[in-house]
C-alpha cells in the first residue's frame, strides 16, 4: 500500500495510490477510515505524505559515511531534530537561504511512525512502523561547520524533502538507495550497510522521546555527500519504494 498526501485544490487529502490513480480516504491513514472518492496520479499535486510533530534524523549511521568522515563507528546512535517546518514535497524546490554557502544533498531512507511509540524493544519496533519513504536531508555546510552544531544547519525552511509516498509493504533492513544529481550517480549503498538498522533505531529513539503517528526518523546517509548548485536537480531513489526529485533554487 502506497499512502500518500495530495493537493485536490481545496485541501490536502490522504489517499492510496497505485499505478495510475489515488484512492482519497476518509480519515488520516493512522485511524479507521474508508474509500472515498478516485483521482489520476498524472498531473496530482503530491504533498508531503505526512505532517509529522518532529523529524528525528541519525548522524554517522552508515560504514562507508563513516569512513568518508573519519569517524569511528559509533556505539549508540547519535541523533538530532529537523523542524517540521523543513518539510518539502516531491518537485518542490529547495530554497537556497540568503548568506548561505555550500548547500548538500544527503539521501536518506524515511522511517514513517504510525502509532504511540514509547520504550519498545527493535523486536516490537515494527508493529509500530507505518511504512518507509525517501527522503534528501539538505544540509547547510559551511553553518553546520561554523556552529559546531546542527540545528540551524539542518533545520532551515524546505530542508527535508520527503516522498513521494510511503510505502507499507516493504522490509527495510537491504534496499538500494542512490542519489543523484543531474542524472548522476553520487551515492549509491544498500541499507544493510547502515551500522543501526531502522527497527533498532525506533526502539533506541523511543526510548529517548515518544514518538506520535506521522513522526519522521531519517536513518542516516551513506557515502558520497556533496554540494548542490542553484538550478541543480537532486534526485533520491530507493528500491521498492521510488523516486524524490527536488531542484535547489
Amino acid at each position: 500500500m502506497r499512502v500518500v498526501r495530495v493537493n485536490t485544490g481545496d485541501d490536502a487529502r490522504y489517499g492510496l495510490a497505485d499505478e495510475g490513480s489515488i484512492t482519497l480516504i476518509s480519515d488520516e491513514p493512522f485511524a479507521a477510515w474508508e474509500l472515498e472518492d478516485v483521482v489520476a496520479l498524472a498531473g496530482a499535486k503530491l504533498m508531503p505524505p505526512v505532517m509529522p510533530t518532529k523529524i528525528v534524523c541519525v548522524g554517522i549511521n552508515y560504514r562507508s559515511h563513516a569512513k568518508e568522515m573519519g569517524h569511528k563507528l559509533p556505539r549508540e546512535p547519535v541523533i538530532f531534530l529537523k523542524p517540521p517546518t523543513a518539510m518539502n514535497g516531491p518537485h518542490g524546490d529547495i530554497h537556497a537561504p540568503v548568506g548561505v554557502g555550500r548547500i548538500d544533498y544527503e539521501g536518506e531512507l524515511a522511517v514513517v511512525i504510525g502509532r504511540r511509540t514509547h520504550k519498545v524493544t527493535p523486536q516490537e519496533a515494527g508493529a509500530h512502523i507505518l511504512g518507509y519513504t525517501c527522503a534528501n536531508d539538505v544540509t547547510a555546510r559551511d553553518v553546520q561547520s561554523i556552529d559546531g552544531q546542527w540545528a540551524r544547519a539542518k533545520g532551515y525552511d524546505g530542508f527535508c524533502p520527503l516522498g513521494p509516498w510511503v510505502e507499507t509493504d516493504i522490509e527495510p533492513f537491504d534496499l538500494l538507495l542512490q542519489t543523484f544529481l543531474n542524472g548522476q550517480v553520487v551515492q549509491e549503498a544498500r541499507t544493510s550497510d547502515m551500522i543501526f538498522d531502522p527497527h533498532t533505531l525506533v526502539s533506541f529513539i523511543s526510548g529517548v522521546m515518544t514518538l506520535l503517528p506521522g513522526d519522521i526518523v531519517l536513518t542516516g546517509t551513506p557515502s558520497g555527500i556533496g554540494a548542490m548548485e542553484p538550478g541543480d536537480f537532486v534526485e533520491v531513489k530507493i528500491e521498492g519504494i521510488g523516486s524524490l526529485i527536488n531542484r535547489l533554487v
